[in-house]
């Protein structure tokens, strides 16, 4: 009953974002704001990693700085949020064939999830490009640790030996809360999967209930975020078309046909590239702030002058 339930909300969101996207981009039909192809070999290659574990948020934004496709740093959150929803939603459909968790417990994190994140979207929407380099990098460094500590089989530690398939009371509020600002914060780059997977062990879940969570949490926090986004046109619309067409490529071979891949390697080399790109936004923000600050003071000493 809740599997079904689940899977009709997804079918929902999944037209919902379509319109909303497609309605956006015949708008906007005339305008060219990067390479389609470029951006689908992106979407291919996050993605599909994605659907094996590694997460898309990070990759997808390593990628795009090393491409520089983006005029500006500020279309980044938009751009990931807007561009990953259909892949996770088809990876969501894919992925969450049985739910091994409490209805009332999936359901209302989800929800949860899903306010935090159409908040998010507003707050993040208004920060200039100096902010949201200053903000992606600190999110691109807290990626990078969550990575490091799955890696090191820290997270997986804390679920060892959990049964528990819902929550009540205050642990409930508790997740919920901190759910809220996960999605929330996934709006400013920082992927949810490894920070709500560390939250439902640390509540005593069992590991079993973690990916239904997690996996769910991004299917429908991505397209109520990317409203706001594409309400205010801040983010990169050809990227989001060609990392949708690549990232559905490849979620559904990686699904379908890999299954499993030895990313030993791969994860080590994403998280140091993913830490170097984090401190460089960070200082490219700081740097652009310092700079502002310096101009303005300038200005102020010459219009002392004047007077």
């Amino acid at each position: 009953m809740i599997l079904r339930i689940i899977q009709t909300i997804l079918a929902i969101l999944l037209i919902y974002v379509v319109i909303l996207f497609g309605r956006d981009i015949y708008k906007h039909r005339h305008e060219n704001d990067g390479s389609i192809p470029k951006a689908a070999g992106i979407g291919f290659i996050t993605n599909f990693f994605d659907a094996l574990g590694i997460g898309s948020y990070a990759p997808t934004t390593m990628l795009l700085k090393l491409t520089k496709y983006l005029k500006s740093d500020k279309l980044i959150p938009g751009t990931l949020t807007v561009a990953c929803s259909i892949p996770v939603i088809a990876e969501a459909f894919l992925f969450t064939n049985t739910i091994k968790v409490e209805g009332t417990t999936l359901i209302s994190m989800v929800v949860a999830a899903a306010v935090g994140s159409f908040i998010g979207s507003k707050v993040m929407t208004k920060f200039n490009e100096k902010i949201v380099r200053i903000v992606m990098g600190i999110a691109l460094v807290i990626t990078a640790v969550l990575m490091l500590l799955s890696q090191l089989g820290v997270l997986s530690a804390l679920g060892a030996g959990n049964t528990a398939i819902g929550l009540h009371g205050t642990s409930l509020v508790i997740a919920l809360v901190g759910n809220f600002i996960l999605g929330a914060l996934m709006t400013a780059g920082v992927g949810l999967y490894a920070p709500c997977m560390a939250l439902v062990y640390m509540l005593g879940m069992s590991p079993a209930v973690a990916f239904p969570i997690m996996m769910t949490s991004c299917a429908v926090l991505m397209p109520v975020a990317a409203y706001e986004f594409i309400k205010t046109g801040n983010y990169n619309r050809n990227a989001s078309i060609g990392i949708t067409i690549g990232g559905i490529v490849g979620v559904v071979i990686a699904v379908l046909f890999v299954k499993s891949l030895d990313l030993n390697v791969l994860t080590w080399l994403i998280i140091v590239v993913v830490t170097f790109t984090g401190f460089q936004m960070l200082y490219q923000g700081i740097k652009q702030k310092n700079e502002t600050v310096k101009q303005a003071q300038q200005n102020s000493e010459t219009s002392s002058e004047t007077k």
